[in-house]
């Protein structure tokens, strides 16, 4: 018997809204996996629906995502501090405040979120300066995320009026063109959203994943079960080029790799690492 019942319209309408696939196909998704998300976002995927990775962005809390980096370019941070609306988030007092703890941020180099939580910035205790910034707003203040990097060359970006900012770490010390060049690559990541820098940076986990669903995608379209392996291999190629950094096109020129457009720009340069902090994501 169908356990059809058990699964809420609002659990379809949130595995709608996760993958954009349609309300019945997501009912019998979630039915088939007892209303395991993951499970069902798999199921979805297997039945070849093309769902998006990227899912995690659509959550949103309002707030701004402030990048920096240190004038020698060797420590790059993101800071996020939300708030409740997004009426809030435009004003001069929150965005002091925010720009106030990246700032501190980059110089004092906290190792941890928890460690930034607990800091004093301009005589203050930072708990004390969102109570007080609270009271005036009359909207929860909250510091959610922090990422630190430290390198050779970082580059900063802040995407879309501070509702995401980036860096990345690249190898060779700061030239106007290299730092021209990571700006466009934080661009892209802003845009393309990679999971990974290259292939050996996948998780094993999402590699055999990507494996398994390729080969029942494979099973699905009628063909035999020998060539789906080879099949699914080929969609895992095509999946690195999708979603890892080095190997994406580069969006201003699709002729070119990631890869090829940094060592275009100067020998042997390649990017080392990056982060990427979405508003509410």
């Amino acid at each position: 018997m169908s356990n059809m019942s058990t699964i809420s319209a609002a659990d379809v309408n949130k595995l709608r809204q996760m993958t954009g696939a349609g309300m019945m196909d997501c009912k019998k998704a979630l039915t088939e996996s007892n209303g395991d998300f993951d499970a069902a976002i798999d199921f979805l995927r297997k039945k070849g629906q093309k769902i998006s990775l990227n899912r995690a962005d659509r959550a949103a809390k309002e707030g701004a995502v402030i990048a920096l980096t240190s004038e020698d370019k060797k420590t790059g941070i993101i800071i996020e501090l939300n708030c409740e609306t997004d009426f809030v988030a435009k004003t001069d007092d929150f965005l002091k405040a925010a720009n106030d703890i990246a700032q501190y941020a980059v110089n004092a180099k906290p190792a941890n979120l928890e460690a930034l939580k607990a800091s004093t910035i301009n005589g203050v205790a930072l708990e004390q300066s969102l109570i007080d910034l609270m009271g005036k707003t009359g909207e929860k203040l909250d510091v959610s995320k922090y990422e630190i990097i430290n390198g050779e060359n970082v580059v900063a970006y802040i995407h879309a009026g501070n509702r995401m900012g980036v860096l990345v770490e690249m190898n060779n010390a700061p030239s106007d063109a290299n730092i021209a060049a990571g700006k466009d690559t934080a661009m892209q990541i802003a845009a393309m959203n990679p999971i990974a820098l290259n292939e050996s940076d996948v998780a094993p986990e999402t590699v055999a994943r990507e494996i398994e669903v390729g080969k029942e995608q494979a099973i699905a379209e009628g063909k035999p079960a020998e060539m789906a392996e080879k099949i699914a291999m080929g969609r895992l190629n095509k999946f690195y080029k999708e979603y890892t950094l080095m190997n994406q096109e580069f969006v201003k020129d699709g002729s070119k790799t990631i890869a090829k457009m940094l060592t275009d720009t100067e020998a042997g340069l390649v990017v080392k690492s990056f982060k990427r902090v979405a508003l509410g994501a």
